[in-house]
């Protein structure tokens, strides 16, 4: 399928890439919302880890000028988990050169797949349900087909794949929201106090955590597996590394300090030697 993009070769590479963020939805204060307010849980908060991105596959020699590559763009749970819970449905806005550029997928997998040959830029915007936040949230992810630079062997059993995490965060779920979600693998909730009581889940919410299994999606082998550790452990060597540069940088500027302190000290020598020199009656010079 054709498309306008002249960005051919952008910026990617075969192996996983990843961007992490964390997001938090603000609820509006309408007059409905304050009258829900007692069903609210006060400072807490209940946060999602997602994943977006794409994978594609090089088509090798059934690739022609127009179709190279046959990729997917989607928006996943961290390690693959089932985001129906809190997503209602998801809109992909492509490229205006395909047929139906906006896209929505009412259920998961939230994904879709197609061919062309050009990279862009898609909007990912998410809907979620009623009583999870009334506003959704909008993504932005930039198609990549080709390998980082121009040398990078292009292979049709290793697909190239970018992804960016983000942790979505949503303050002062109500009661039932909570009691929904509360062991959702997809969901991150704190605990409640000793003797707190939710109200009980609906049946039918129980039984549609049963309908999709992630691990069925034929693309799970080439996901990057995100976790919460592992983003605390990049975060804290991301900190110490900051660090170490910080004390490189205040090690190197103190000599340069010390540096600077002895070639004054050195001129202010000159400068009171040749002062003294003055200062000395004509029978001593």
């Amino acid at each position: 399928m054709p498309q306008d993009s002249s960005n051919k070769h952008s910026s990617n590479h075969t192996d996983p890439t990843h961007k992490s963020r964390r997001t938090e939805m603000v609820r509006s204060s309408d007059e409905n919302e304050k009258k829900n307010l007692v069903n609210k849980l006060k400072d807490v908060e209940i946060s999602v880890p997602i994943v977006y991105g794409n994978v594609a596959f090089w088509l090798g020699k059934k690739a022609s000028e127009y179709q190279s590559h046959k990729w997917s763009v989607y928006v996943r749970g961290a390690t693959n988990e089932d985001l129906s819970v809190v997503v209602k449905r998801v809109v992909f806005q492509l490229h205006s050169s395909f047929n139906n550029p906006m896209r929505v997928v009412e259920s998961p997998p939230f994904e879709l797949s197609e061919s062309g040959w050009g990279e862009f830029e898609i909007a990912i915007t998410l809907h979620f349900h009623p009583d999870v936040s009334d506003k959704p949230l909008h993504l932005y992810h930039h198609l990549k087909l080709y390998p980082e630079d121009d040398s990078g062997s292009l292979s049709v059993k290793k697909p190239v794949v970018v992804e960016s995490y983000d942790e979505v965060v949503f303050a002062e779920p109500s009661e039932a929201l909570f009691a929904r979600v509360q062991n959702h693998p997809a969901v991150i909730v704190p605990r409640l106090p000793a003797g707190f009581s939710l109200p009980p889940v609906p049946a039918e919410d129980a039984d549609k955590r049963k309908r999709f299994d992630p691990k069925d999606n034929p693309l799970t082998q080439w996901f990057t597996n995100f976790s919460e550790a592992d983003e605390l452990l990049k975060l804290a060597a991301a900190r110490q590394q900051l660090v170490a540069v910080s004390w490189k940088l205040v090690a190197g500027g103190w000599k340069l300090v010390q540096a600077q302190i002895a070639r004054v000290r050195r001129q202010l020598s000159l400068i009171d030697g040749q002062h003294q020199q003055q200062l000395k009656p004509p029978s001593e010079l």
